[in-house]
């Protein structure tokens, strides 16, 4: 087995996105093995390939966050892409990889310098109920009820609560609980204020026992924000969203309108390719 570590959504300067660890041909790992690798290494996310097992995927990943297995996550369909390309993936089709995840096939388009998905639907939307909001609320300092100018649901594999807030100066001050209750995923957007953002972004997740993190970049969350602004007409065409000031990065987000479909990209930065993997 190899590992490949690759930094996603890189922004302007090394080591700013999000990072991401691939495991190439892992197929003979358990469930507990996986998880296992991933809790040691402490990323966002850890990614396994394995032969596909669906008509019209390239190939099948498994994605693992600390404490629990995801059905689909952004950064981790960017970066197990081009790490499957830089070991010499060959797509079915010309400039299409085709990813097969928990939520069913993925399209990752290759483009110039960057890749981008296609969001996967929505499992869930449609406003927070009040006392949902007050739930979220309770986790977060510096944000109050009057802050929060529009509270849904954006849930396409994590079950993104989405807060829309009316600055990034709003976005950046907040901060969020130790630990939580049970699991949270908690997403904030707001106007962007610094040249070339049009949005700022944060997210917040539970790991394994019930602590609190932010993560640097997330696919998954400005994939969902996307499609939550193109709907209302808050954005149009394509948008450039910032994130991971507060989580020691600063990566870039591409989220473009194509039609009905929402395309979400980045750059790609190899930190280390090709490592053997041991002990187990």
């Amino acid at each position: 087995m190899k590992l490949d570590l690759v930094d996603v959504f890189a922004g302007y300067a090394p080591l700013t996105g999000n990072p991401l660890a691939v495991v190439h041909d892992g197929a003979w790992l358990s469930d507990a093995q996986m998880q296992g690798l991933c809790n040691w290494l402490g990323f966002s996310e850890t990614t396994f390939l394995l032969p596909s097992t669906e008509p019209g995927a390239d190939y099948r990943v498994r994605i693992f966050c600390p404490g629990r297995e995801l059905p689909f996550a952004g950064h981790p369909t960017l970066g197990t892409a081009w790490a499957w390309l830089a070991a010499g993936g060959k797509p079915a089709r010309e400039g299409v990889v085709v990813q097969q995840c928990g939520v069913g096939l993925v399209e990752v388009r290759v483009e110039e310098d960057r890749l981008a998905f296609r969001a996967p639907p929505l499992i869930r939307s449609g406003p927070l109920t009040e006392p949902e909001i007050a739930e979220t609320l309770d986790l977060l300092t510096g944000v109050l009820r009057e802050d929060v100018l529009e509270a849904v649901w954006a849930d396409n594999g994590p079950g993104w609560r989405l807060l829309r807030l009316a600055s990034a100066e709003k976005v950046l001050q907040v901060g969020y609980a130790a630990r939580a209750p049970r699991q949270m995923d908690i997403g904030l957007v707001g106007p962007g204020e610094r040249e070339g953002v049009d949005w700022e972004v944060r997210a917040f997740f539970t790991v394994e026992g019930g602590q609190m993190r932010e993560d640097p970049v997330t696919g998954s969350l400005n994939a969902s924000i996307g499609q939550v602004l193109f709907s209302s007409g808050l954005a149009q065409g394509s948008y450039v969203a910032a994130q991971g000031q507060k989580a020691g990065g600063d990566g870039r987000v591409i989220v473009t309108e194509d039609g009905a479909d929402v395309w979400v990209g980045g750059r790609v930065e190899p930190v280390s390719l090709g490592g053997a993997l041991g002990g187990f």
